[in-house]
């Protein structure tokens, strides 16, 4: 059974950090990219970033650009999002995903989410 299980939300003031993980597990994720979606109250869900598996492919949503940087530990299935800079705006809840091939536009596989909240 695959599994995507995702760590490291909580509450944070404004212009700090956190750092997202996301673990993988239940089957073998070469050649899958990985990244992150997020979603607000009364909000569509929204792309936030992603890396292929080789990390050739590395994409972020503008909003983000500057702010998160994503990267993964392939021989631990893992996936990490740092967030630095935090605005109220970024508070959501936080997916993880995975899909087939460079980027996560149709994902394959998701997880429960986590809690990011940014207090102003």
């Amino acid at each position: 059974q695959v599994q995507l299980v995702e760590s490291g939300g909580g509450l944070v003031q404004a212009g700090g950090s956190l750092r997202l993980s996301c673990a993988a597990s239940g089957r073998a994720f070469s050649g899958y990219a990985m990244g992150w979606f997020r979603q607000a109250p009364g909000k569509e869900r929204e792309f936030v970033a992603s890396r292929s598996w080789g990390g050739t492919t590395i994409y972020y949503a503008d909003s983000v650009k500057g702010r998160f940087t994503i990267s993964r530990d392939n021989a631990k299935n893992t996936v990490y999002l740092q967030m630095n800079s935090l605005k109220p705006e970024d508070t959501a809840v936080y997916y993880c995903a995975a899909a087939a091939g460079q980027g996560i536009n149709k994902p394959d596989y998701w997880g429960q989410g986590t809690q990011v909240t940014v207090s102003s």
